[in-house]
């Protein structure tokens, strides 16, 4: 059975069973009992109708025909449902119940007059047939009523003068408006809010009461507003008197012993032992002398917490006079030292192998929440396709090691206020070494040292600067192997792998809403990013008059220095369209400059590749592109050694759409989401190169060398993370030419195809259908 046809297969089985168990659903029901199969309402505008639909109760929703058929074949037996030994999969059917309609119908009307639709009225029907019902509800809104008079009665007079130049400028509440009650709750929070900001710390949200007057002007709602005063005084605002920060090790066995910090003016105990103050006191915003501040309150919550270092962050308080505070910081240590092993299998183009991983943390290494990470991994890949015994099937193996410090403030020479405002600062210097080696083909020594600074400059804008990236990296073909490519002509993968080479640079990137991506809203999110190397050695080497090489490059002890400029954007459009249903579109495109003392060569770890899990889905990584280019030219004794290396580029173009809802609330414990894609780009060569042909970037060929792949994915939501999988279908290939590129219409005949591709690019096949499995989002 073909590719094509057994996909066709299951896929219709699947369906077939689908409609077959949806539509017979009701027949496990008791005598008298029917399935509401559909919900309607009548009357409501549209703008609110997803809102009423809310108040309509869960127990008498339709049900998800997929949630219901699953739930069906794991809990009937003999024709009914099962009374016992009952499994949590799918979803019971909501079987039609009278008293919840009623209720519904209520929730429904009292939604609607906080609307200001206050004579509306809401009529269920039921309409049954054989075991199913259609409930309709039929609302008669009447006329809305709008904002009239607003008066105001402050008992307290220091609150309201903070409404009056706090909330009352920016208020949405203005007569003429149409009644909202969520407007008024609004009101009431943003009070709150400015109140204890001030200092106000005794004042709570119903000290605000809001009067609606219906009765003096028809359709017409006047509004109350009054601040009560509990005491017969105003409120007073309160400072901060003295600050207590207790790191606990458990139940004490005695009252904590605090020594005072005349910088801070914190009083510190530490019963751990193990903890400095200074790095934790840095983001404790409620300070001594300082007036309390709700802000400062949840700012400090916050900043503990992303310190990764306690597990437990508490805030307490204690009145020392009518207008002064004592604060109570109490933080519980998470496990100091932590061991983590991790595997997992690969399948990549009919190889196979593993990957296993062991990484050792220490959250505490300096006392101050320091954050120290040591990896190992290693990973093998095997080829069936290789003569010998399993070891001698060994494709490619890779070994890394690696050491991350992770400081939780900037490490810098001067000081730098507010920048633990809207997210935790981090200093991060890592080192890591690779070794990899690939069977008869190339071996890689990479070594690079790096020193990160990460900062949040608004709640939703984040930037990252590498002063110091450091590198060194020395790469060496097989010699049978380089011997071929010099005899066949292809110098370019000698250059770009047999070589070492130094590397030092900076980076820089900024991103905008990155704590928005798993929200169902609208935005948009952008990440640029540029990297830079050479520029200091360039000057370097002119001053000093560094030596050259054969081919004209400077040395720095006696190694090449690599000279580049890299950019890359990424922006993605989120449209929200209700329920659990998603649009995003994205666009993410490079390029990649070699100049100077590299100028004609852009090295391997640098370059572009296409395909993957997070790019066109319908290829696998690095087997699209550049351009136009076909593996068919290669001689076929390279094509394996080749492969990855040669399907690179300096210039990327990438667009991406995809459309998620939401196709199981409950399958086997998580929730089922679904997507469908179209992914398009490709890859381009800034240079000719004749053993690369039609794989340069001409933007009068660009559009004619798009690749196009569309595809269906599966996410498991697991609240913490989510697990994916996707299968795209290559629709446009651009190593084919003409008509022949929309490879789609090959899909039916996709055994013949398939034979006559793997005729002329053996060992290479084709795979029409490529399958994506991993953690998290795409984008």
């Amino acid at each position: 059975m073909t590719e094509y046809r057994r996909f066709l297969f299951f896929t219709s089985i699947g369906l077939l069973l689908v409609i077959f168990a949806s539509c017979r659903s009701a027949k496990y029901l008791e005598d008298g009992q029917s399935l509401v199969t559909d919900i309607d309402m009548q009357g409501i505008p549209s703008e609110l109708k997803e809102q009423a639909s809310q108040y309509v109760s869960n127990e008498i929703r339709p049900n998800s025909a997929l949630n219901l058929s699953i739930y069906n074949l794991f809990n009937t037996k003999d024709g009914r449902y099962k009374k016992e030994k009952i499994r949590q999969v799918g979803e019971e059917p909501h079987v039609l119940d009278s008293s919840l309609v009623e209720l519904s119908s209520t929730q429904i009307g009292r939604f609607l007059q906080t609307k200001g639709y206050f004579n509306a009225e809401v009529k269920p029907t039921v309409s049954t047939k054989g075991k199913k019902s259609k409930i309709t509800f039929e609302v008669e809104l009447g006329s809305p009523y709008y904002i009239g008079d607003i008066s105001y009665d402050f008992e307290d007079q220091t609150i309201g003068a903070i409404y009056d130049h706090q909330v009352k400028p920016t208020t949405a509440i203005v007569r003429g408006e149409q009644y909202d009650m969520q407007k008024l709750l609004v009101e009431r929070e943003n009070l709150y809010v400015s109140a204890k900001d001030l200092g106000y710390f005794d004042y709570l949200r119903q000290y605000m009461r809001i009067g609606i007057d219906t009765n003096q002007v028809r359709h017409q709602a006047d509004l109350s507003m009054s601040i009560l005063r509990p005491d017969t005084t105003d409120q007073t605002a309160y400072y901060i008197q003295n600050v207590y920060l207790t790191i606990k090790k458990g139940e004490p066995a005695q009252a904590p012993v605090f020594v005072y910090d005349s910088l801070s003016r914190i009083n510190f105990a530490d019963e751990t032992g193990h903890f400095r103050l200074k790095p934790i006191a840095r983001y404790t915003f409620l300070r001594s002398g300082q007036l309390y501040s709700l802000k400062n309150e949840n700012l400090s919550y916050d900043r503990l917490y992303e310190m990764n270092g306690f597990r437990s962050v508490r805030i307490n308080y204690e009145k020392e006079s009518d207008n002064l505070l004592n604060v109570y910081y109490e933080l519980m240590p998470r496990s100091v030292m932590a061991n983590q092993i991790e595997g997992e299998y690969t399948f990549s183009s009919g190889m196979s192998g593993f990957n296993v991983g062991n990484t050792f943390s220490h959250r505490n290494i300096f006392g101050g929440s320091e954050l120290l990470e040591v990896k190992l991994r290693y990973g093998v890949l095997f080829d069936p396709r290789l003569e010998g015994s399993l070891g001698q099937k060994i494709f490619n193996n890779d070994f890394q090691v690696g050491v991350n410090l992770t400081v939780p403030r900037l490490l810098l020479p001067f000081g730098v206020r507010n920048v633990g405002k809207y997210g935790l600062p981090r200093t991060t210097l890592s080192s890591s070494l690779q070794l990899f080696n690939q069977d008869q083909t190339y071996s890689n020594r990479y070594f690079i040292n790096t020193l990160n600074y990460s900062w949040w400059q608004s709640s939703n804008l984040q930037h990252s600067y590498t002063p110091l990236v450091l590198e060194y990296r020395v790469g060496r073909l097989d010699k049978t192997f380089r011997e071929n490519l010099e005899k066949e002509g292809y110098s370019l993968y000698v250059e770009s792998n047999d070589r070492e080479y130094f590397g030092l640079g900076s980076q820089y990137a900024i991103t905008l809403n990155a704590l928005r991506l798993l929200k169902l809203e609208n935005f948009s999110y952008f990440k640029g990013s540029l990297d830079v190397s050479g520029n200091t050695l360039g000057i370097l080497s002119t001053l000093f008059n560094f030596r050259e090489n054969s081919s004209g490059e400077k040395l720095l002890f006696n190694v090449p220095y690599l000279q580049y400029i890299k950019g890359e954007v990424d922006y993605r459009w989120y449209r929200y369209l209700g329920g659990h249903r998603q649009v995003v579109a994205r666009f993410n495109g490079g390029l990649a400059v070699p100049y100077g003392n590299n100028s004609k060569l852009l090295i391997f770890e640098k370059s572009f590749f296409a395909g993957g899990m997070n790019g066109i889905r319908a290829w696998q990584a690095r087997t699209l592109g550049p351009g136009s280019y076909n593996r068919e030219v290669l001689p076929e004794d390279l094509r394996l050694n080749l492969r990855n290396l040669d399907q690179l580029g300096e210039v990327k173009i990438e667009a991406n759409f995809e459309y998620r809802f939401r196709l199981l609330d409950n399958f086997l414990g998580t929730k089922m989401n679904g997507a469908t894609f179209i992914d398009m780009g490709n890859i381009w060569r800034l240079r000719s190169d004749e053993r690369i042909p039609r794989g340069e970037f001409k933007l009068d060929k660009m559009l004619g060398q798009v690749a196009i792949g569309g595809g269906f994915g599966l996410r498991f939501d697991m609240d913490y993370f989510v697990l994916r999988l996707d299968a795209g279908l290559k629709m446009k290939d651009p190593q084919f030419e003409g008509n022949d590129q929309w490879v789609v219409q090959h899909w039916f005949r996709s055994k013949d195809f398939k034979r006559e591709y793997y005729s002329s690019h053996r060992p290479d096949r084709y795979n029409f259908v490529q399958y994506n499995f991993g953690v998290g989002l795409p984008f």
